[in-house]
């Protein structure tokens, strides 16, 4: 008789897209096969690291890629029982486990809400240490233990020097996912400490076919549009897709693109838009405007033109640190927006437009 699994209760989660399966509720990974074919041959040759750094840019499948790491290591080991492809189904008692978040050998950590119900900016340090903890514990069936922190961006640094700890003192039988959407800018310990796998940007055609399959009412040229903005991240586009999520992306492309003085009244009733939307509005706002930066610095890198990119760099640095304080203090979305085309204004006018 299979036991019955207790789900724990619901809270938000930072990585859910409203309409849209969670990543440990989806088993199909899109366009990372050449990741996948890497970490299938170290577990089944049972000889992998003890900790992977799991990169790559936002919504590319990070997340979904360590959960099914995750479910065949709790079912299989680091043994070649399993399909060659990680791929457990979802019927399986392991995958039930842990789509209700009940198995006891994996321990996922990340932001979690607080006392006032209010989720914090930071991954703090007594989440890191419940590692600690967790892989002390023995299995009744000595089987593994596996750890997924999502993600290594949000950590303060109390709580990456902890991280630091259990990576300088690996467990036996315990692997630890660490997930990271950018990795160059977490300690040069850490990242030396793991196994490094990247997982890319989709390309064009894999985007396109994918999301043809989950929006199955958008129109074809919707779907373009959502392609072109997110850059080959597939939880981008999907987020993209819900809650005017496409408008705000077009308008933070639009203030990057603005010459001039800014126009005070459009920004402001930009903002008016974005305090209507739900309590994340702004801080997808952020989101798009700081990728809709990335992209273009990306670009400009890469075709090995711009003399200030030191500059543009800075700006999204200070963009993440506004939208973050912002977020933390509940400040005027209204005052945010304009705070930002101010940043960008000042940018252009000292560097040119990208």
């Amino acid at each position: 008789m299979i036991k019955r699994i207790k789900a724990a209760e619901p809270t938000p989660e930072p990585d859910r897209v409203e309409g849209q399966p969670h990543p440990r509720e989806t088993y199909e990974l899109v366009g990372q096969e050449a990741a996948l074919a890497r970490a299938a041959h170290a577990i089944r040759s049972g000889r992998l690291a003890h900790a992977w750094l799991i990169t790559g840019p936002s919504g590319v499948g990070k997340a979904t890629f360590a959960y099914r790491i995750a479910r065949y290591m709790l079912k299989y080991g680091a043994t070649a029982e399993g399909p060659a492809d990680l791929a457990v189904p979802a019927t399986d008692i392991v995958s039930k486990q842990v789509e209700a978040r009940a198995h006891p050998g994996l321990l996922v950590l990340s932001r979690r809400v607080d006392d006032k119900g209010k989720l914090p900016t930071a991954l703090k340090v007594d989440e890191i240490r419940r590692l600690s903890s967790f892989y002390g514990l023995t299995s009744a069936q000595g089987g593994w233990r596996v750890a997924i922190v999502d993600t290594a961006d949000d950590m303060n640094e109390e709580a990456a020097n902890a991280l630091l700890k259990t990576l300088e003192e690996p467990p036996a039988k315990g692997l630890l996912l660490v997930l990271a959407h950018a990795p160059g800018r977490l300690l040069p310990t850490i990242r030396s400490r793991c196994q490094r796998i990247d997982l890319r940007p989709l390309d064009d055609k894999a985007l396109q076919t994918a999301l043809a399959e989950r929006l199955l009412e958008m129109g074809a040229k919707d779907r373009e549009a959502l392609a072109h903005v997110a850059e080959g991240s597939l939880g981008l586009a999907l987020r993209l897709a819900s809650e005017d999520g496409l408008e705000l992306a077009r308008a933070a492309e639009s203030l990057l693109a603005a010459k001039g003085a800014p126009d005070v009244p459009k920004i402001l009733a930009l903002g008016d838009k974005v305090a209507r939307l739900r309590d994340d509005g702004l801080a997808n706002f952020g989101q798009f405007l700081r990728q809709a930066l990335a992209n273009r610095v990306r670009a400009v890198a890469e075709a090995g033109k711009g003399a200030h990119l030191d500059r543009w760099v800075d700006v999204w640095e200070r963009l993440n640190a506004m939208f973050a304080r912002a977020d933390g203090l509940h400040l005027d979305p209204r005052q945010t927006v304009l705070s930002s085309a101010l940043v960008l204004e000042e940018v252009k006018r000292r560097s040119g437009a990208l």
